[in-house]
């Protein structure tokens, strides 16, 4: 399964992202796993990097979150990334339960020696983050693996979306999905911006889908209507128990909320040319239509007292009800007896 045979089924491909939410604790990870294959999600996806392989032991203002940042605010990069990475060690066992439980297993390198790392595990796919939309080397190298590419845009330019682009399909990828993205934690929905999705899918000729920041679902399931055929959402057990991603992650529950409402989205999507539907033929059959109000005799005049547009079908429509005013019955007819031009002299 992949995010290309997961649109295939008819349901978008849903990755539950574990990132920091475990805590420093490998049972809360695994329980993470757990919950987000009994919610239905399609994969789990942690982050592979080491705080010393993403930045540097630095403490000067550039190496630091601005001070007015919501959640992470005057951290170093290196605390930063200290607390939230996930121990390599603790990749074989998250991937092995996650496909026991029937979910894909992946994860987000940072740098080359997490790619070579990752191969090693074999995992199925690749995420590029947003950040590193610029480290053109790094998607090459991911992009020569062979295996299915989803890369998220958020930071980026058009230009900078057109050099990545590129430089995966130079790479040899074959199988790209783009992920819109605002890159703020936690994102609002004003700033999702969620037209780039379609926009992308033409500009570029791939599949597109949403990592999303912002608080609950309703964002991402307006994605999905959107023509998202892929959803990453930030996973925990309770928010309540902290974490450097806790304040912008979905509970167990309303993942499960997630996976459903986006399936119904994808299925409702349909299709533009399909106006009446099989769905409709009761109500079809309810339209209104012109029928006998009154018991008429033959020769009586037509007129608004005993001919009206009520519902069911079954009559002439009520469009040619100025057509029929003023005629005469051509036979007796009892109310209920549907107008028809056979009724009707003149």
């Amino acid at each position: 399964m992949s995010p290309k045979s997961n649109a295939a089924s008819g349901k978008p491909f849903i990755i539950a992202e574990i990132s920091g939410n475990h805590n420093g604790n490998l049972e809360r990870g695994l329980e993470i796993v757990r919950a987000a294959a009994a919610a239905g999600a399609s994969a789990v996806k942690i982050q592979t990097y080491t705080a010393d392989t993403i930045t540097l032991p630095v403490s000067t203002p550039a190496f630091k979150v601005s001070e007015g940042h919501e959640l992470w605010g005057n951290k170093t990069l290196y605390e930063l990334y200290e607390e939230a990475h996930t121990p390599w060690e603790w990749h074989k066992p998250i991937f092995d339960l996650a496909k026991e439980l029937g979910m894909q297993a992946f994860s987000t390198p940072f740098d080359e020696t997490a790619v070579d790392f990752l191969e090693s595990l074999d995992v199925p796919l690749y995420k590029i983050a947003s950040l590193e939309i610029v480290d053109l080397p790094l998607i090459k190298q991911v992009a020569q693996t062979g295996k299915p590419m989803i890369l998220s845009v958020g930071t980026a330019s058009i230009g900078e979306v057109a050099d990545a682009v590129e430089a995966a399909r130079d790479g040899g990828c074959t199988d790209l999905t783009l992920l819109a993205c605002t890159s703020s934690y936690p994102a609002k929905p004003e700033d999702a911006n969620l037209l780039r999705i379609p926009a992308l899918a033409e500009i570029f000729n791939v599949k597109v889908g949403l990592s999303d920041h912002t608080l609950g679902i309703g964002v991402a399931v307006a994605a999905v209507a959107l023509g998202a055929t892929v959803i990453e959402k930030h996973v925990t057990l309770r928010r309540a128990d902290g974490g450097v991603d806790s304040a912008f992650s979905l509970e167990p529950e309303e993942l499960k909320a997630l996976v459903d409402e986006c399936n119904a989205a994808y299925v409702a999507r349909g299709s533009a040319h399909v106006w009446t539907t099989k769905a409709e033929t009761e109500s079809l059959r309810l339209r209104p239509s012109l029928y006998v109000t009154k018991a008429v005799k033959a020769g009586e005049l037509i007129s608004h007292e005993n001919v009206r547009s009520v519902r069911p079908a079954g009559g002439l429509p009520p469009k040619d009800l100025p057509l029929v005013i003023g005629r005469h019955f051509s036979q007796d007819a009892e109310i209920g007896t549907p107008v028809e031009w056979s009724l009707i002299n003149d």
